[in-house]
C-alpha cells in the first residue's frame, strides 16, 4: 500500500476514533465524486434537527507549513469548489491530518494506551469566494480549529440549527 492510501486510512480511523467517543455514527459515501470522504451522523439533539449530519473532506498531510496562528494547505480547486456555498444539505467540512512524515511516527504504543499521531484541524469553507485559480487554492486554516471531541460536538450542535462554524 502506498503512504496516500495509508493517509486516507489513517485520517478516516482518526475520524472515527474521534466519533466514537462522542457516540456519532460514520458511514462512507458509495461513491466520492462530490468532495464527501466521510459522513458523521449525530442522534437525539433537542433544536431543531433531532439527526443531525456533517460531511467531511478528509486530507491527511507530512507537510506541517504555516505558522505559530496557521496551517496552510493546497487543496485541489474542485474539492475547493465542492466545499463552496450555502446550498448543501448538511455543513460541509474539511478536516486536515497532519502526520508525521514516517509512518512509524503515527502511532505509538505504550502498556497503558495508544497516542494517535499528530493533529487534526477542521475549517468550513461555505463563505469563502470564488477562486480563479485554475488547480489548487492554498488555505490557512487557523491552529484554534484542533479537531477534538469537544469541538466534533460543537460542529454538530450547529448543524443541528442549520449552523455552519465560521
Amino acid at each position: 500500500m502506498d503512504t496516500n492510501q495509508r493517509k486516507e486510512l489513517f485520517s478516516r480511523a482518526f475520524v472515527g476514533a474521534l466519533a466514537a467517543q462522542v457516540g456519532f455514527r460514520s458511514s462512507i459515501p458509495d461513491v466520492d465524486d462530490d468532495s464527501v470522504d466521510l459522513i458523521l451522523k449525530g442522534r437525539g439533539f433537542s433544536a431543531g434537527i433531532r439527526n443531525p449530519q456533517l460531511e467531511i473532506q478528509l486530507k491527511c498531510t507530512a507537510k506541517n507549513n504555516g505558522c505559530d496562528d496557521y496551517f496552510t494547505y493546497q487543496l485541489s480547486i474542485k474539492n475547493y469548489n465542492d466545499l463552496r456555498g450555502d446550498d448543501l444539505l448538511c455543513p460541509r467540512y474539511l478536516f486536515v491530518l497532519a502526520v508525521p512524515t514516517e509512518t512509524d511516527g503515527w502511532l505509538s504504543h505504550e502498556k497503558d494506551h495508544t497516542k494517535l499521531k499528530h493533529c487534526c484541524y477542521w475549517m468550513s469553507l461555505s463563505e469563502l469566494p470564488d477562486s480563479c485559480n485554475d488547480t489548487t487554492v492554498t488555505l490557512h486554516i487557523p491552529k484554534v480549529n484542533l479537531l477534538t471531541a469537544e469541538s466534533l460536538i460543537e460542529l454538530m450542535e450547529l448543524a443541528s440549527i442549520r449552523g455552519v462554524a465560521a
